[in-house]
């Protein structure tokens, strides 16, 4: 535990020098202000497809009893206006969990549409789910998007009555890029540092159970490999600005697995079958486990990385993910 403190203690020192060093031409590089939309669901299923013939596209999905709002404002920075979907069954009158759904895409593309399938599915079963969008790094460099997700945290907890929602079962689950954000905002929960701006409100941003579907654990674990320069500039480096070689301790202190202890919430991991997408995860249990925290590990064998996004994972993904929060929550 000393020795956890003691590298918490650096990470901490490095938020510092994150958020006062000098913001030069490469710091900025990323920042075209044009959106990225390389990344979405029928770019994937074409790359997908060429490896993965049976793989099959997830129909929209549309249930009579599911209500679904888009666009809600959950935040604004001055003309940016911060937006987010709302899915949920319109019968059920009890206190239900919350699920806030982020979107993956290397921290640079992708949008909060692409888990609507997820969000209706998973609604469908008594969960009210959230799709937020975030600041990506052609807008703005960590930890933008994290402060936007936890501005979306406090929003949901803000809005628990009008959606009947029960507060202290609030989720974050992600995929890939989303998959490391949903599981930062579970090991940062009401930290200072990483709340950005909480004018006018009370409410916490802490989550109270993890669900991370191929997302890193550590950028700095040797099992990962991102940051890796050589052919193009890797989405490591375009979201903090600066290269792993550069700045190792941005590096370390974006990764999830520098802040897990005994407060992380209950985490179910969903993964494919390419270990350098859950880079630390084993790790990360170790701790879990040695703190007395539950944790589930799902792999799905000789899958690609966009699995949860089609058929076949599809299904066996939700009712991973409705089997654990039924547990956790009982």
């Amino acid at each position: 535990m000393k020795f956890q403190n003691r590298k918490l203690k650096a990470v901490i020192i490095g938020v510092f020098i994150l958020l006062f060093q000098k913001m030069d031409a490469q710091y900025l590089k990323g920042i075209t202000q044009v959106r990225d939309t390389s990344f979405n669901n029928k770019s994937a299923f074409k790359k997908t497809l060429k490896y993965f013939p049976n793989t099959a596209l997830v129909p929209e999905m549309h249930f009579d009893f599911v209500e679904q709002k888009n666009n809600i404002v959950y935040q604004s920075y001055g003309k940016r206006k911060m937006k987010l979907d709302v899915f949920f069954n319109k019968n059920k009158k009890e206190k239900q969990t919350a699920i806030i759904i982020i979107h993956g895409g290397g921290w640079r593309s992708g949008s909060k549409e692409q888990h609507h399938q997820m969000a209706q599915k998973l609604a469908s079963l008594g969960y009210v789910c959230f799709t937020p969008e975030y600041r990506l790094s052609t807008e703005a460099l960590f930890p933008a998007g994290v402060y936007d997700i936890k501005a979306s945290i406090r929003w949901v907890r803000e809005n628990a009555s009008k959606y009947n929602v029960d507060p202290n079962r609030i989720v974050s689950l992600g995929f890939s890029a989303g998959g490391e954000l949903a599981v930062f905002m579970g090991v940062t929960g009401n930290m200072p540092l990483f709340e950005g701006i909480t004018t006018n409100s009370d409410s916490k941003s802490q989550i109270n159970a993890i669900v991370d579907i191929d997302g890193t654990l550590s950028f700095v674990h040797p099992e990962s490999s991102e940051g890796n320069d050589e052919k193009n500039i890797s989405a490591g480096t375009y979201w903090f600005g600066y290269s792993r070689k550069d700045n190792p301790k941005l590096w370390e202190t974006a990764s999830p697995l520098s802040y897990a202890g005994k407060a992380t919430p209950p985490t179910l991991f969903i993964n494919s079958s390419i270990a350098r997408m859950h880079a630390g995860r084993d790790d990360f249990r170790k701790i879990l486990t040695e703190n007395g925290i539950y944790s589930e590990v799902h792999e799905f064998e000789s899958s690609p990385h966009s699995f949860c996004l089609f058929n076949p994972w599809f299904e066996p993904t939700i009712q991973y993910i409705h089997t654990f929060l039924t547990k956790v929550f009982k």
